[in-house]
Parts: C-alpha cells; sequence; structure tokens
C-alpha cells in the first residue's frame, strides 16, 4: 500500500472502535488537541502529507482492517497500526 492510499484510508475511515484508546494513549502522554482523522494519522499518512515522525516519537497502537483477497474472496484482516499525533512529526 502506498503512502496516498493510507491517508485515503486514515482519514475516511467510519470505525470508532479505536478512539478510547487513542484518547486515552495521547492524553497520558500529554497531549490534549487530539483529532483522529485529522491530526492523529499513521507513519505512511503523514509521509502523504509531507511530514515525517520525529526520531524517538512513540505512537499509539490500534487495529484497523485491511481490505484483502485470500482464497478468491474478498475478506478484512485485522491489522495493527501506530498512529502519531502531529506534534510528534515534522516538515520533510
Amino acid at each position: 500500500m502506498n503512502n496516498i492510499e493510507s491517508l485515503q484510508r486514515a482519514t475516511s475511515g467510519q470505525s470508532t472502535v479505536n478512539l478510547g484508546a487513542i484518547y486515552s494513549g495521547f492524553a497520558a502522554m500529554g497531549i490534549s488537541d487530539i483529532q483522529p482523522r485529522v491530526n492523529v494519522l499513521t507513519f505512511k499518512a503523514w509521509l502523504a502529507k509531507g511530514r515525517t515522525v520525529q526520531k524517538g516519537q512513540h505512537g499509539v497502537k490500534c487495529i484497523t482492517w485491511i481490505p484483502t483477497t485470500k482464497d478468491g474472496e474478498n475478506k478484512l484482516m485485522p491489522r495493527t497500526v501506530t498512529v502519531f499525533h502531529i506534534n510528534q512529526t515534522k516538515a520533510v
């Protein structure tokens, strides 16, 4: 999956399953301006926006569902991803 596709998936998602983990994870880091899909994105989504995660930063892990084809069937497979707040990134 390329960075543009990652950004599209990250910003167009509808699921609210991970919101609790995202809010509590970043709040524990002292980050209060938390807006998933706006200023909280995956590493690849930040790259697509012209930013990169700063060295040494730790994100919040959450689960996402990736569409895949397995044995001729379209399925959704769970994948653990790490999201980062914009404060943890810098312009490339």
